[in-house]
């Protein structure tokens, strides 16, 4: 027995109704989903960290909620985890013909944009078959940050020419400007939160458009900013306890 196989298995013991574990038995797709979240996170940060044993570690576990999804399934009678690895095999070899066909791609771009052209064709087949209009923003995740689903956002409208293409640098910034005076304008009106709300977040999809204009990723940068800030304040933390800053 493979070891894909044994986790298959032990994920059935654990949902079997006799024999199971009690914890295990109850869950359900939406219980488990913030767990789902939870391991994806902590595979980037054992990324980040460098920490190939912990990367494997996590890796598992995101693995198992793959697992974990794909038996509550299969209990359902929807689907296995056999065809979830079905559709995955198709799915690479529709979405990369340059490799598994005949076509050619000339750069790492033009894959980009072929790959988004393979959704938005697979966009438009599933909602026909739903009878209902085609959207671009018909697979974009709800529960993505609110940073990076507005890069998201940005980039699928510009692709599917619903917005304008990305301005330069001091065009971006010059916006940035625009917002940042509307913010300032509602404040003496603060307590009208939601005008106050709407302001702010139209700067902040401002700042995600001018990072756009430079090439950054935005949701690094502020991971960045964060770790900064963090060492900050771990650093006047232990001053203010007497201990001798680390270098």
């Amino acid at each position: 027995m493979d070891a894909l196989e044994r986790l298959l298995e032990i994920m059935a013991r654990l949902r079997d109704p006799e024999h199971g574990c009690p914890w295990d038995r109850e869950q359900t797709f939406a219980t488990i989903a913030p767990f789902t979240i939870e391991e994806a996170y902590e595979v980037d940060d054992a990324i980040r960290r460098g920490d190939r044993a912990a990367l494997r570690e996590e890796l598992g576990d995101l693995l198992l909620q793959v697992v974990y999804h794909a038996q509550m399934a299969r209990e359902e009678g929807a689907f296995a985890f056999e065809d979830v690895a079905r559709q995955l095999c198709d799915k690479l070899v529709r979405r990369h013909p340059h490799v598994f066909g005949e076509a050619t791609v000339e750069s790492a771009e033009a894959q980009t944009r072929e790959w988004e052209a393979h959704k938005a064709a697979e966009r438009a087949a599933r909602a026909g078959e739903r009878g209902v209009a085609p959207g671009v923003l018909d697979d974009l995740p709800l529960a993505l940050p609110a940073l990076l689903r507005a890069e998201k956002l940005q980039r699928r409208a510009v692709l599917s020419r619903l917005d304008s293409e990305l301005a330069p640098p001091r065009q971006a910034l010059a916006r940035l400007e625009r917002e940042a005076a509307e913010v300032e304008g509602e404040l003496p009106s603060a307590a009208a939160a939601r005008r106050l709300r709407e302001a702010l977040g139209d700067f902040l999809l401002s700042c995600v458009a001018f990072g756009r204009s430079l090439g950054l990723d935005c949701e690094q940068a502020l991971r960045e900013a964060n770790a900064r800030l963090e060492g900050e304040v771990r650093v006047r933390e232990r001053t203010r306890r007497g201990e001798t800053p680390r270098p």
